[in-house]
């Protein structure tokens, strides 16, 4: 049963998917991006900036950016890798338990002749996507399906829309609570896999498997005011808590990794 919409957002093709309770997600075929995410209650979840571009010119502001095979500048190639600002294709969709599903894929073939001399390795990658009543899962795939091994890491570049960052607390990826006054760009190694991220709104479950870290970002506004894709106090508007493997993974041909984001 095929319950995915072909929509667009901005001026990019996209796939809406909407479980039998309302609950619902819209991702650009652009990055298997996925834009927004609605809870059965019909509340936006995800912060997508008004100044981002949505034509393929450059990367979305908002939502969650793919990041594969490289984290922002840990390596040699594009910050934040590739996968991000290529064209996926839609595999499947469906509804399984209730929760309305789509997977994305792209491999070494749909990439642009300069990134794939610039990273010529054989792999395949799929991205599922799964919301129901108020939650909503990601499930990014790596497949060495070459000969050889290769090195990489992977984020789900999360931005969580927030009433008010100054007022968001987080618990459970360090040991002491993590707020928000200015700037954050901070790295947590070997985090537990479970924490939560509280507003004047309510508290969100966070749960991730396979990532092994955790980042939290927020430009603040001294570095928003420099950002052209987002307005001067968007930045007030979310956080991003995203999970990592940032420490490139050596997969050996014909393997797999496999990494898990919850939110509810």
């Amino acid at each position: 049963m095929t319950l995915a919409i072909h929509t667009n957002a901005g001026q990019l093709p996209a796939i809406r998917i909407q479980a039998p309770d309302g609950a619902e997600a819209t991702i650009t075929l652009y990055g298997a991006h996925l834009v927004s995410w609605k809870g059965a209650d019909g509340r936006e979840r995800m912060f997508l900036s008004e100044k981002s571009a949505l034509d393929g010119s450059k990367a979305i502001r908002g939502g969650v950016p793919v990041i594969f095979p490289q984290f922002a500048e840990r390596g040699n190639g594009m910050r934040h890798g590739f996968a991000r600002v290529s064209t996926w294709r839609l595999e499947d969709s469906g509804v399984e338990d209730g929760a309305a599903w789509a997977c994305f894929d792209l491999a070494a073939g749909d990439l642009s002749n300069s990134l794939a001399d610039a990273w010529p390795h054989s792999f395949a990658l799929s991205l599922r996507v799964a919301v129901r009543a108020n939650e909503l899962s990601m499930v990014l795939t790596v497949r060495n399906i070459g000969a050889a091994p290769f090195p990489f890491s992977a984020a789900l570049h999360t931005y969580h829309l927030v009433p008010d960052v100054c007022e968001v607390r987080i618990e459970g990826i360090s040991s002491d609570e993590i707020s928000i006054l200015d700037k954050l760009d901070e790295v947590y190694p070997h985090v537990t896999g479970r924490a939560q991220l509280a507003t004047s709104e309510g508290t969100l479950r966070l749960e991730q498997s396979g990532f092994t870290d955790a980042v939290v970002w927020n430009p603040g506004a001294v570095d928003a005011a420099g950002l052209a894709d987002m307005e001067r106090d968007e930045y007030k508007r979310f956080v991003c808590v995203e999970p990592a493997l940032l420490e490139p993974h050596t997969l050996e041909a014909g393997e797999s990794w496999t990494g898990t984001y919850r939110i509810s």
